[in-house]
């Protein structure tokens, strides 16, 4: 099972200013180095995979401009990527629509962090999460940081490289099935989406466990429409 940890310091988000390496810098303190960053994209969908990346970065080569995916440009998001990919150690690892369905998309989520995790060439002696949960069957100690895309530079750099690969991926799943708009809307429950769904159905890439497409109705815990 995950481990979840308490929020720490929650009355600190509101006041926020952006990423730092406080919490790399506090497990190399401990011994616990070096640090690793994880974080996932493509929760709220209603199609593709769900997409983590781990990344382990040069504290002497801190790409500038760090942050929360959500925060950046589509421009930003790519000229970031390229720099992480190049200065940094990364893996990426994703789940797709079958296992979504087939467990959910929390445990999706956090598989596809473990598997990045795991994937990396050098071992992390300790992983920073984003959110509340830390992966099950890591191979050393986790801590989950709530919002840690923008409190976290390791973290913020998983965010981007997760959201990069997957908007990719959705782009390259337009070329295959051009009528669901994937390279637009990344697979969101935007108009344009649920207009196509209902003309054509649904594409193997649809996560059928999700409303609308859900036979029952039922909404999903994890279900996310776009802003």
């Amino acid at each position: 099972m995950s481990r979840r940890t308490p929020p720490d310091s929650p009355f600190l988000f509101e006041t926020i200013e952006g990423p730092d390496f406080s919490f790399e810098l506090a497990g190399r303190r401990d011994g616990l180095w070096p640090v690793a960053g994880t974080d996932e994209a493509g929760r709220g969908p209603l199609a593709g995979p769900v997409v983590a990346a781990a990344v382990i970065l040069d504290p002497d080569n801190i790409p500038e401009g760090l942050n929360d995916s959500k925060q950046l440009s589509i421009a930003r998001r790519e000229v970031l990527f390229e720099i992480i990919l190049s200065s940094a150690i990364v893996s990426i690892a994703s789940s797709a629509a079958g296992r979504i369905d087939g467990t959910d998309i929390r445990k999706a989520s956090l598989d596809a962090m473990r598997r990045a995790v795991l994937g990396l060439s050098l071992r992390p002696a300790l992983v920073l999460a984003d959110g509340r949960d830390v992966p099950p069957g890591l191979a050393c100690p986790g801590k989950a940081v709530v919002k840690g895309d923008a409190r976290s530079f390791s973290i913020a750099a998983a965010s981007i490289v997760a959201k990069v690969a997957r908007d990719r991926m959705m782009t390259r799943a337009d070329l295959v099935f051009p009528a669901y708009g994937f390279a637009v809307h990344a697979g969101y429950a935007t108009k344009r989406h649920r207009n196509a769904i209902g003309s054509h159905g649904p594409c193997p890439l649809h996560r059928m466990s999700f409303r609308p497409l859900r036979q029952d109705g039922v909404e999903t815990p994890e279900e996310e429409l776009p802003a």
